[in-house]
């Protein structure tokens, strides 16, 4: 699986929450005013599509994309990616950044306690 770019992601974040198939005008709707260009748009779908990440369907002269990489295979991949560049492979290493750098607290850390518990 290749990685997105930020702007990449940004719209493959968009697809996967839609409900349904998604047309270009809907993303550009849900982007930040000024919007960029329809072309601008148009392209980088087509970018994720070669990418294997979207495909779409024609009707007429419109396209609706939709996702063929499921979320949570690409969260996982990414999260797999993170610890191993930034964390020496260690996700004990990961946990214990989020919590000096108070992203992760004491009830948090007990809730993924609880979770780990659950799962034995």
């Amino acid at each position: 699986m290749k990685k997105l770019t930020a702007t990449e992601e940004q719209i493959m974040q968009m697809i996967w929450d839609a409900s349904e198939p998604i047309m270009i005008r809907q993303i550009i709707e849900q982007l930040p005013k000024p919007s960029p260009p329809h072309s601008t748009i148009s392209s980088v779908v087509r970018i994720l599509e070669r990418k294997g990440f979207v495909d779409h369907k024609t009707y007429g002269r419109t396209h609706v994309y939709f996702p063929i990489i499921k979320k949570e295979s690409y969260t996982k991949r990414s999260i797999s990616a993170l610890i191993k560049d930034y964390f020496k492979g260690s996700p004990t290493a990961l946990v214990s950044f989020l919590i000096q750098e108070k992203q992760l607290d004491e009830k948090e850390l007990n809730e993924l306690l609880n979770k780990m518990e659950d799962h034995d």
